[in-house]
């Protein structure tokens, strides 16, 4: 089991830091900037035991030098080597011991072509967590920056078959954002709804709206729910030459979320 706590960072980016209960020994995930992670390792007299990086954007990685100045600890991340600073690379279904917890790596293109997912079945409260970067947000999915909707297609899929109490641990507080897109999407979605109205309540006392879980996930997020009857409607409004197959519809409304 895990304690699991998030340190913002620029404007909208979460560092997850992570540790057993017992422990004063602490993991870190995507730390693009370090400043905010020293803090946090001095308020609360942590140790760095080591860093998770799901992909190379400079926003997720730019904290990995200053980080392990003086430090011999483990960076864990994809086999790319524009990663300064990776130590320890990992591959689609490896597995890895951190804090006491078995983590699974899953590898989750369609965002970049290097992008992984880490996966353990002992996360807070003993429910499964995932840290998934920016390939999956709450009420969304990342960019196509370098894949393709199919891509991202199948790496969403991949990550929906996670049991439903996985909570999502993503790295950006895009929630009010995505939820307007999606119900632009499905507005008569009535878990949406309520999902909306609580997403306002926790912004307006600046509380995260992360994590999520698999379960919210697939009942309210477009993304995950391409092959719903409104969702096909909606792009095939947006756009007359989908197909409706999931992967088109994705496409379709990923493209329209672009430009919402």
């Amino acid at each position: 089991m895990l304690t699991i706590s998030p340190i913002s960072a620029f404007d909208d980016n979460y560092i997850w830091m992570f540790h057993a209960p017992d422990s004063r020994d602490v993991f870190v995930v995507d730390p693009g900037d370090p400043t905010p992670v020293e803090e946090a390792l001095k308020h609360y007299k942590l140790s760095l035991a080591g860093i998770l990086i799901t992909h190379h954007h400079v926003d997720h990685t730019g904290g990995i030098n200053v980080l392990t100045k003086g430090r011999n600890i483990p960076v864990y991340g994809p086999d790319n080597e524009n990663i300064a600073g990776i130590t320890h690379t990992v591959r689609d279904n490896d597995t890895i011991e951190l804090s006491g917890c078995q983590f699974r790596i899953m590898t989750t293109p369609g965002h970049t072509l290097d992008h992984i997912a880490y996966f353990t079945e002992s996360g807070e409260s003993g429910n499964p967590a995932l840290f998934c970067g920016d390939t999956l947000f709450v009420g969304g999915c990342g960019r196509l920056f370098e894949g393709t909707a199919e891509q991202m297609f199948q790496s969403l899929s991949r990550l929906a078959e996670l049991p439903g109490n996985t909570a999502i641990y993503c790295a950006h507080e895009y929630t009010q954002a995505n939820l307007q897109f999606a119900q632009a999407v499905e507005p008569h979605n009535q878990m949406l709804q309520k999902q909306i109205q609580q997403v306002r309540a926790f912004r307006a006392e600046n509380l995260p709206t992360v994590p999520s879980t698999i379960e919210q996930e697939l009942a309210t997020n477009p993304f995950l729910r391409s092959n719903q009857p409104e969702v096909i409607q909606a792009a095939s409004n947006r756009d007359s030459s989908s197909n409706a197959s999931p992967v088109d519809v994705l496409r379709v409304i990923r493209a329209w979320k672009d430009n919402f």
